[in-house]
C-alpha cells in the first residue's frame, strides 16, 4: 500500500512538470491520479473501518459457526468478529461457552483448525465455562 502511494506521488510530480500544456496536463493528471488512487482508498478504508474480509464469504464463516456450535462440548458461540488487519491478513475473535467437564484444549484446536482452513491464522478465542 505504501509503495503504491509513493509511485502515484512520483507519477503526479513528473507529469506536472510539463510547462507547455500545463492546463491540459493538469486535467489529465487529475483524472489519472483519481483513477489510480481509488484502489488505494478502498484498501486503506477497508482496513481503517475494519470491514469484513472480501476474500472470505459469509457463508463459509456461517458454516464454521454451525460446525463449532454442533461440537459436543460447545454450548454457545457468540461475538464472532473478523476483519483485515492489513490487506490480505485476516484476524478474528470469538467467544465460546463450553461445558465444564470438557477439555477446552481440544475444542480450541478444533476451532483454530476450522478457521485456519479459511485463511484466518490469527484467531483469539475466549472460553467461558457453564
Amino acid at each position: 500500500m505504501n509503495y503504491h502511494s509513493v509511485c502515484l506521488h512520483v507519477l503526479a510530480d513528473s507529469i506536472r512538470s510539463v510547462n507547455n500544456a500545463e492546463v491540459l496536463c493538469l486535467g489529465l493528471v487529475s483524472v489519472a491520479v483519481f483513477m489510480l488512487v481509488m484502489p488505494l482508498f478502498k484498501a486503506s478504508g477497508g482496513v481503517l473501518l475494519q470491514m469484513a474480509p472480501p476474500n472470505i464469504s459469509s457463508s463459509a464463516l456461517a458454516k464454521c459457526w454451525w460446525q463449532i456450535t454442533s461440537h459436543e462440548g460447545v454450548i454457545e458461540v457468540s461475538q464472532a468478529r473478523f476483519w483485515e488487519l492489513v490487506p490480505g491478513h485476516v484476524v478474528g475473535s470469538l467467544s465460546l461457552q463450553v461445558k465444564k467437564e470438557m477439555d477446552d484444549r481440544r475444542i480450541l484446536e478444533y476451532v483454530h483448525n476450522l478457521y485456519h482452513e479459511l485463511g484466518i491464522h490469527d484467531l483469539t478465542v475466549q472460553t467461558d465455562y457453564a
